[in-house]
C-alpha cells in the first residue's frame, strides 16, 4: 500500500463569476522515500492541491489516505495528530516564519504542539539545526537576521520537527538566487537518503524538479495531463502539453534549444471560470481535432507504464519524432 494516496480529489471555488475548478479529479500514489515531481504554468492549480491535501482548503470531492488514515473524513483532533506524519515548506521562507519569535520557538512550536518537553524540545531543535547546517547559536536569532537561503532552511527544519513521513514542498526554492537553489535541493536529497521521508515537490521549474523528482507530474488548468518516471517524461514527452513545456525550458546546448523550438505555441491559457470544452488545451494545441473540442479525455495508460490525457497514442506513432513546441513568451 502507498504511504499517501489522492484519488478524485477536487477543489471548487464559488465567486460573483460562477465556479472555479482550481483541482479537478486528480489522482496519485507516492511511496515511502519517493519524490513526484508536480510541474505546470502558474495558476495550474498546483499549490492548491498541495494544500488540499494537507487540508488547508476544503476539497468538494475525493479523498486523501496517509498511512492508512483518511485525512478527508477526520475530525479536527483526529487531524491534529495525523498531521505530525505529514509537513508542508511554503514558497517565500520569509513570509512563512513569524518575525516576532526566535528560530528555536519557531522550530521548536510544532514539538511544543505535540506535547514535548522543554528539554525534548531544546535538544530535537539543536538537533536540526545540525542537520539543516545551521550553527547552534541560530536558535537565539530572529528570521529578518538571516538571508533567503538560510531562512529556508529554518523552514525546512520546522517541517521535520515531528519527522514527518511526507513533506509537501510548494516551491520551496522559487524566491532563492540560482546558487541558492542547489544548496537546497542538495540538502532536501540528503534528508530524504537519511530519514527516508517522501516529498510531493511542486515548481513551474523543471529544471529543478529534473534533479530531485523521481516520478513527474504535469498539471494543466487543475487536471493531470501527464505522469511517468522522470527520466522518461523528461526524455520523451508524450502529451502536446508537456512537450511545450519541455520545449520552453532554457537548455544549456544552443544548437539543442534551437531545435526545440521549431514551433511556438499560440494563444492565452483558459480562464478557469470558462474551461474550454473537451480537452482542456484543444484551444493551444497544435494537434487539436474535432474529437478534442468536443469530448475530454480520460488519463489512460500507455506504454511504458505512462499516464495521459490525449485521444491520441502519441507514444506509439513515436512522439519523439514529433515537431517541438514551446509556450510563447
Amino acid at each position: 500500500m502507498s504511504l499517501l494516496s489522492v484519488r478524485s480529489l477536487c477543489v471548487q471555488y464559488q465567486s460573483a463569476r460562477g465556479t472555479v475548478r482550481a483541482v479537478d479529479d486528480v489522482s496519485f500514489d507516492l511511496d515511502a522515500g519517493e519524490t513526484v515531481g508536480l510541474v505546470g504554468e502558474s495558476g495550474c492549480g498546483k499549490s492548491t492541491l498541495g494544500k488540499a491535501i494537507m487540508r488547508l482548503v476544503p476539497s468538494s470531492d475525493g479523498f486523501v489516505v496517509l498511512d492508512g488514515e483518511n485525512l478527508t473524513e477526520m475530525h479536527p483532533r483526529a487531524l491534529k495528530a495525523a498531521r505530525r506524519k505529514i509537513q508542508m515548506i511554503f514558497q517565500d521562507p520569509y513570509s512563512s516564519l513569524n518575525p516576532r519569535h526566535d528560530i528555536g520557538t519557531i522550530v521548536g512550536q510544532p514539538l511544543s504542539v505535540a506535547g514535548w518537553s522543554r528539554r525534548d524540545t531544546r535538544d530535537r531543535v539543536a538537533e536540526l539545526m545540525g542537520q539543516v547546517g545551521l550553527p547552534a547559536e541560530a536558535v537565539w536569532r530572529y528570521p529578518h537576521e538571516f538571508s533567503g537561503g538560510q531562512r529556508q532552511r529554518i523552514g525546512i527544519a520546522r517541517a521535520l520537527a515531528l519527522s514527518p513521513k511526507v513533506i509537501i514542498c510548494d516551491e520551496p526554492v522559487s524566491a532563492l538566487d540560482v546558487s541558492v537553489r542547489a544548496q537546497v535541493i542538495n540538502l532536501l536529497k540528503d534528508l530524504q537518503q537519511k530519514t527516508g521521508v517522501a516529498y510531493l515537490f511542486i515548481s513551474h521549474d523543471l529544471s529543478v524538479v529534473e534533479h530531485i523528482s523521481d516520478r513527474l507530474m504535469v498539471m494543466y488548468l487543475g487536471r493531470i495531463v501527464e505522469s511517468g518516471r522522470g527520466e522518461d517524461v523528461w526524455q520523451q514527452p508524450v502529451h502536446p502539453y508537456t512537450r511545450a513545456l519541455l520545449a520552453a525550458a532554457p537548455v544549456a546546448d544552443p544548437r539543442l534549444a534551437r531545435s526545440r523550438t521549431k514551433d511556438v505555441l499560440q494563444g492565452e491559457l483558459p480562464s478557469p471560470l470558462d474551461p474550454p470544452p473537451g480537452c482542456s488545451f484543444n484551444t493551444r494545441c497544435p494537434m487539436a481535432q474535432d474529437r478534442c473540442r468536443q469530448e475530454r479525455p480520460i488519463l489512460r495508460s500507455v506504454a511504458g507504464g505512462r499516464m495521459v490525457a490525449c485521444h491520441y497514442d502519441l507514444l506509439e506513432q513515436h512522439a519523439a519524432s514529433l515537431p517541438a513546441v514551446c509556450v510563447a513568451s
